[in-house]
């Protein structure tokens, strides 16, 4: 369609499908018969796609050559376009018309009009209607440059505070309006999400001291009498343990000899006792993260196919077990903290393939119930942090007791309460259909958590 001075008037049809055939015809009609009819400019049709409810959208447009001739296109043409329709296709065609004027009021000429330095739309005021760039091209102000990076901190109004009060204190509140179409005045959800990751994983794995070592004076070396005593309790960690199993080779030598077990049941035992040793604390006599290697092997696995015996061999298991002992606990524990974010992302589209079995007649694509657990996954990481800072805070003050442990406890049974709350928000369905679907979420939630950890766990074991 060219470029006109006059009104144009829009007629949107949401069409069943039973008569779609029929009305593609019928409006094709109409077009035709609007570009021999006086006062209409230009007219055409063109498809949308279809609506929420998966119908058929098409868009009827005709040029009026100027608001006079609108005037009496609204009281003859047009109101016979809506008349037939309703006639024709009754309740199977739905019709919506509106009247679009171009913006003279705002428009500027040329030379006043600069264009956009960011997208390069032509302007019509301070900001750009494209991509929002102030009009300015003058270098900011230091000033003004710490008011951008922290104006949403301090401006109760800011869409920062917006976003997290009611993702805290609302279940499900959040996305119900973000899938109502009421965004603008809230973060983004993924951009939120990875605010509060950083924020939780920062306040609850940094720690200065260790991080920033270099800036603090170094501790001084351990006495001869606490070295002495830190190798008297590991000996003892260590006699206890070998207590421990002999106790237990011992009772079951004896169920075999009262014949209740078979031998081949005490062999085992016996043989695993000498496989990988993962002992965390390092217990054993050089202090190694995985204890003595020489030992470390892989039992039980007759029943696994055969490409994981080539991979997983006594010598892999041992090598494995070396590079680990290098890296050391520390290291290893800054591994597994490193992937566990990752494990997180990698959580939420499985959950979100669960929320779409659960809901399968909610007419909800899969993006949207992916949305729901961002904003669950944020409200948790949220909940976290200020628990892990409402923690710091009572250490401070020396003030841990039971109103300390009493308000955790609270926020921690305000997790699973939460997530119950903000499906009945979300999805609307009654107490008790939404009881059985919550708990089928939380085992599968739960069993999820627990795999993408340990799947983190493992690559980070096997990755040293």
């Amino acid at each position: 369609m060219r470029n006109y001075a006059g009104p144009l008037y829009e007629i949107n049809l949401v069409i069943n499908d039973e008569v779609l055939a029929e009305a593609e015809d019928w409006l094709q009609d109409i077009v035709g018969t609007g570009l021999t009819t006086d006062g209409v400019d230009d007219a055409r049709v063109f498809d949308p796609g279809k609506d929420r409810d998966g119908r058929s959208v098409r868009s009827c447009q005709f040029q009026a050559r100027d608001d006079n001739a609108l005037d009496t296109l609204l009281d003859s043409f047009f109101a016979d376009i809506d008349a037939e329709a309703a006639s024709r296709f009754g309740d199977q065609v739905i019709v919506h018309s509106r009247t679009l004027r171009p913006d003279h009021a705002h428009e500027l000429p040329p030379g006043e009009s600069p264009t956009c330095l960011n997208c390069g739309t032509r302007l019509r005021g301070q900001y750009c209607g494209s991509c929002g760039q102030r009009s300015r091209s003058r270098l900011i102000s230091i000033w003004q440059l710490m008011r951008e990076a922290f104006g949403d901190l301090f401006e109760l109004d800011s869409r920062l505070w917006k976003t997290l009060i009611p993702l805290l204190i609302r279940p499900g509140q959040l996305t119900r309006d973000y899938l109502e179409g009421r965004r603008a005045r809230y973060m983004p959800p993924f951009r939120t999400y990875l605010v509060l990751s950083v924020v939780f994983f920062v306040v609850v794995f940094f720690d200065p001291q260790k991080d920033l070592s270099l800036f603090f004076e170094p501790e001084p070396p351990p006495t001869i009498e606490e070295t002495a005593a830190q190798d008297e309790a590991k000996q003892q960690r260590s006699e206890e343990k070998q207590a421990q199993l002999d106790a237990a080779t011992a009772e079951l030598k004896e169920l075999e000899v009262a014949g209740k077990i078979d031998k081949q049941v005490v062999d085992e035992f016996e043989n695993r006792q000498g496989g990988l040793n993962i002992t965390l604390g390092g217990d054993s006599d050089d202090d190694a993260f995985f204890g003595d290697c020489s030992k470390a092997s892989i039992s039980g696995d007759e029943d696994f196919p055969d490409w994981f015996k080539k991979r997983f061999t006594d010598e892999r298991v041992k090598e494995i077990c070396e590079r680990n002992n290098k890296r050391g606990i520390d290291n290893f524990q800054d591994a597994i903290v490193d992937k566990i974010p990752v494990a997180l992302i990698v959580l939420l589209p499985l959950m979100a393939m669960v929320l779409k079995v659960l809901y399968p007649l909610s007419r909800r694509y899969f993006v949207e119930h992916l949305l729901f657990f961002v904003h669950f996954h944020a409200f948790f990481f949220l909940i976290l942090t200020l628990q892990v800072l409402f923690s710091n805070l009572l250490a401070s003050l020396s003030l841990n007791g039971d109103a300390g442990t009493l308000v955790i406890v609270a926020a921690s049974f305000y997790i699973p309460v939460y997530l119950y709350k903000a499906m009945r928000k979300v999805y609307g369905q009654g107490h008790l259909i939404t009881i059985f679907k919550y708990l089928i979420l939380l085992i599968t939630y739960l069993t999820g958590v627990s795999f993408t950890l340990l799947g983190a766990l493992v690559i980070t074991l096997f990755s040293a």
